[in-house]
């Protein structure tokens, strides 16, 4: 039932009588609670509220988690409207990236927005479908409409990232190395070279790489750290075409894997290690008998039979952050545009690898 909590009494002249309207408001709902309410329920001032839900990094974390505690409890939101008229700021960021389906990119988004949550910042999720025209379209979309953008594994060239960065938006890449503009990088060298090192002690003479993207910084990366561990170690080190990231892009690489005579691979992410899983099954090759896979980013290596040796790097905690460089920025738009931060990778055993056979395998249909 509806619960009569307002009575309005309006009235206007008509021809001849008085006329009179009982206006009732039957919602029931309560007012939403004011940032008052929350400052005298938490037992601080109206300043310190709006600290907590614009500048957390300015008070004490007790504070914070009081606050935010109490502001829940009587449910209320800071309004964003109110907040882009006292400071200039909408209250929003975004977190582009090339491919939303690429299961890399999810927990870098989902650390990235629940951080940026903590500060009262709402986030939008751009895809650009691994295509720098529309990268290039979206970031000047998104100009208008966030305080500043965490763009992820940019397909752009180096010197259209710089002029974005030049146009002064808030800019922090992730997974891309550009000289003075903020960055976060998944270093995966570190672990790739372990993963050459276990590949050779397993008595592999002969390795392939399937690289990813074109344009990719991560693949550059992960490519050349196979190519110069595998001259250390004396071994082979064949480089396979560019591939998208993708299943039925790994699955075909099978073919070309067992084409070159290698006895292993490493691909680019995870992805294409579980596509190419399934391909050396459609090919009848057990893995990791007679071929043995490594992956990249152990995000699905525990899920895949077999479970698959993987690179293990630290998407989550790049996200996480790129949003606090990107609010210092939002901050402080003078501040140091020159940070990079290295996330080094190691690599995780599992039971995609083995002993290498005596002879290179041959397909079997």
């Amino acid at each position: 039932m509806l619960a009569c909590n307002r009575l309005h009494v309006k009235s206007w002249p008509a021809p001849g009588r008085r006329k009179v309207q009982l206006v009732a408001r039957l919602d029931g709902r309560r007012q939403a609670p004011t940032i008052k309410v929350v400052a005298a329920a938490a037992g601080v001032s109206t300043s310190t509220v709006s600290r907590v839900f614009s500048h957390p990094h300015r008070l004490k974390e007790s504070t914070v988690a009081h606050v935010t505690e109490v502001a829940a409890r009587l449910g209320y939101k800071p309004s964003h409207a109110a907040r882009a008229l006292s400071t200039g700021r909408l209250g929003m960021i975004a977190v582009v990236v090339p491919d939303i389906a690429n299961p890399f990119f999810p927990p870098v988004i989902r650390a990235a927005q629940a951080n940026a949550a903590t500060g009262g910042v709402s986030t939008v999720v751009g895809d650009t479908d691994e295509d720098p025209a529309k990268e290039l379209d979206l970031l000047a979309e998104l100009e208008r409409r966030t305080d500043g953008v965490v763009l992820v594994s940019s397909r752009l060239p180096e010197e259209q990232l710089r002029e974005v960065a030049r146009r002064g938006h808030p800019l922090v890449l992730v997974n891309r190395d550009v000289a003075g503009v903020p960055r976060i990088l998944v270093d995966s060298a570190p672990g790739i070279r372990e993963a050459v090192d276990h590949l050779a002690g397993l008595g592999h003479r002969h390795i392939a790489y399937i690289s990813g993207p074109a344009g990719s910084w991560s693949d550059e990366q992960r490519r050349d750290a196979v190519r110069e561990r595998c001259t250390a170690r004396g071994i082979i080190g064949t480089v396979l075409r560019s591939h998208r990231p993708e299943h039925d892009e790994g699955r075909a690489a099978a073919a070309e894997v067992l084409a070159t005579g290698a006895t292993a691979a490493i691909a680019f992410d995870d992805g294409l290690a579980q596509g190419a899983l399934a391909g050396m099954a459609e090919h009848r090759i057990a893995v990791p008998a007679e071929v043995s896979i490594i992956g990249c980013d152990d995000i699905l290596a525990a899920t895949t039979y077999p479970p698959l040796t993987t690179v293990h790097g630290r998407g989550g905690e790049a996200g996480r952050l790129a949003v606090e460089l990107l609010m210092e920025l939002v901050e402080n738009p003078e501040g140091e545009r020159d940070r990079r931060v290295l996330l080094p990778s190691h690599l995780v055993t599992r039971s995609s690898t083995g002993p290498a056979p005596a002879a290179p395998p041959a397909p079997r249909r």
